[in-house]
């Protein structure tokens, strides 16, 4: 049984930074991608980004030349590095895998992680 578990997320005020960490046990990790997904109160489950098991890269529009994606295969390790933040970045982020290449949809994912709460003020 694949399990993730994140951390880093916090309060940070506007313009700030936050790196998150996906932790992935239970299955051959560098076979799996990763991807990451935010969920603010009243909205949908939306994507932020995704690495491959060959660390290419995929990022949502609205995040993309501020958050990077990377992987430490050693430490079975997914982190999030997020710079420039903004309010509209609230949200409860969480961390997902499937085996095959990137994709977008939530649904195409099989495990997560429990999430963790990521806190902007302007």
């Amino acid at each position: 049984q694949v399990q993730l578990v994140e951390s880093g997320g916090g309060s940070v005020q506007a313009g700030g930074s936050l790196r998150l960490s996906c932790a992935v046990s239970g299955g051959t990790f560098s076979r799996y991608t990763v991807g990451w997904f935010r969920q603010a109160p009243g909205k949908t489950r939306e994507y932020v980004g995704a690495i491959g098991w060959g660390s290419s890269s995929s990022y949502a529009d609205s995040v993309k030349g501020r958050f990077t994606i990377s992987r430490d295969n050693a430490q079975n390790t997914v982190y999030l590095q997020m710079n420039s933040l903004n309010p509209q970045d609230t949200a409860v982020y969480y961390c997902a895998a499937k085996l095959g290449g990137i994709l977008r949809s939530p649904a195409a994912y099989n495990y997560w992680g429990q999430g963790t709460q990521v806190t902007v003020s302007s």
